[in-house]
């Protein structure tokens, strides 16, 4: 029987536990499309930066206070037909995402908000990581935003993008997550998040679809193992790895243009019941 790494704390064992119950065993050259970093202790946010940094003899790139999620759009290997509906303002944000603030209202389900507290005081504000906001006082201040890019130190490629939020109001790590674009078995190009979590990560791998109004709306909406949608990565006792795929928990972002403001909308449901929903106006800053 598969176990968790023995010596951490209870609740990161037991949850482990459930995904070595529930998941499947996979191996890594079948399933290279899902794998991302995974944490080695109950330390993520800026502690886990320096430790890939080491772990892959990587080195961090200067600041580029321009610098993308997307080195360009083109990474995402849209049509032509998409490509030229849409809008160049989210285009700018996808390529320079550096150079935009963020200010964030956060809504949630009444019927959650008792396990989004659980879940920080059990887990996200110990390991700094996922670390969903619960009363609007903490939002109120909006967020920090900064990419962080790790590089080859001969080369100089970019080599790990992290997108690195966290609030202003009391600075704890809301997202400490490592983006780029990943291809699914059968062939679809979807954004790629991973959320370094102990001895795993969180991954979410969204679809991306450009709507008629030239807005974009990345979808985590599959059905199985090899869709689009969340999983969660472990690696057990022995070094085998396994994934949980979450099919009941949907992630929707919707990026578009209202009024002249460029604004996202992140939706997330479980069993299709709404649970949280994010909304976001992202300015350029001044100096841009």
């Amino acid at each position: 029987m598969a176990k968790p790494v023995g010596k951490q704390r209870l609740q990161d064992w037991l949850t482990q536990l459930w995904v070595l119950q529930f998941g499947q065993q996979i191996e890594p050259k079948t399933y290279d499309w899902l794998l991302g970093p995974f944490g080695s202790s109950d330390q993520i946010g800026t502690h886990f930066i320096s430790e890939i940094t080491e772990r892959e003899n990587l080195e961090r790139a200067p600041k580029n206070y321009k610098a993308g999620l997307l080195s360009s759009i083109h990474d995402l290997k849209l049509s032509a037909a998409d490509l030229n509906l849409l809008a160049p303002e989210i285009i700018d944000f996808y390529e320079h995402t550096a150079a935009y603030d963020l200010s964030l209202e956060v809504n949630w389900n009444r019927s959650f908000i008792l396990f989004g507290t659980l879940v920080k005081l059990l887990f996200s504000r110990r390991i700094q990581q996922l670390n969903i906001p619960t009363t609007s006082n903490e939002v109120a201040a909006g967020l920090t935003n900064e990419l962080i890019q790790l590089q080859d130190p001969k080369s100089k490629a970019i080599k790990r993008t992290f997108w690195f939020r966290t609030l202003r109001s009391t600075g704890e790590v809301v997202y400490s997550g490592i983006y780029g674009t990943g291809q699914l078995p059968n062939g679809q190009r979807v954004v790629k998040a991973v959320f370094p979590l102990p001895h795993g990560n969180a991954t979410v791998l969204l679809l991306p679809s450009v709507e008629a109004d030239g807005s974009l709306r990345l979808s985590s909406a599959g059905k199985k193992i090899g869709d689009s949608g969340f999983y969660f990565l472990l690696e057990d006792a022995r070094g085998q790895n396994w994934a949980k795929f979450i099919r009941s928990f949907k992630d929707e972002l919707h990026v578009f243009m209202e009024k002249g403001e460029l604004k996202a909308l992140q939706k997330l449901t479980l069993w299709s019941i709404p649970v949280l929903q994010f909304s976001y106006t992202l300015y350029k800053k001044s100096s841009y």
